[in-house]
């Protein structure tokens, strides 16, 4: 895997909590179309991804961080 599909993962997590996109949105004052076009296009911004894992309870961060460790970047 060398991609993060953010916008997926963000939509599962939103399914296995039994919320909506639209939810997700005005909670971090975000336009709920925009927003949902966004996921599909895996465009998260960072402040966003920020106030998402904290509302989730899921750090998204992590996912990336993971392909880095695998790719090596961090040496």
């Amino acid at each position: 895997m060398n991609e993060v599909y953010i916008g997926n993962i963000i939509k599962q997590k939103l399914k296995e909590n039994g919320r909506s996109i639209t939810w997700l949105a005005k909670k971090i004052y975000a336009d709920p179309s925009n927003f949902s076009r966004n996921l599909k296009e895996n465009k998260v911004d960072i402040e966003q991804l920020l106030k998402i894992s904290k509302l989730l309870k899921v750090d998204f961060f992590a996912y990336y961080s993971e392909i880095l460790k695998k790719n090596k970047f961090m040496e």
